[in-house]
């Protein structure tokens, strides 16, 4: 059995997500960079539908670029109205980006 908490994206491969709710909170990482933990502000949204399927998971977003995505959608949880598609383009330091909004 494997639990997963976290939505986990696949380079070129699009998931789609509904939020119910986010946060932004500190995050403990390990700097990609020089390899040391590091405190990192982010957006975490939580999901309650993946791919069209029920889940209780969280969508983490560290990326400012990709937060910057997400910004006129949240005010008054604007997000709650929607269904993104987003990709991850390519593997390592390339964020992920939203491919397509979709109105529920």
């Amino acid at each position: 059995m494997v639990i997963e908490n976290w939505v986990k994206l696949e380079p070129g491969r699009p998931k789609r997500l509904h939020f119910k709710d986010h946060v932004i909170a500190s995050r403990q990482i390990t700097d990609p960079i020089r390899g040391v933990p590091a405190t990192r502000q982010g957006l975490i949204f939580y999901v309650d539908e993946e791919d069209g399927t029920r889940v209780d998971k969280m969508y983490s977003v560290l990326s400012e670029k990709h937060a910057s995505d997400f910004e006129g959608y949240l005010p008054d949880k604007r997000y709650l109205g929607y269904t993104f598609v987003i990709i991850k383009d390519a593997p390592g330091f390339v964020p992920p980006r939203i491919l397509e909004t979709r109105a529920r």
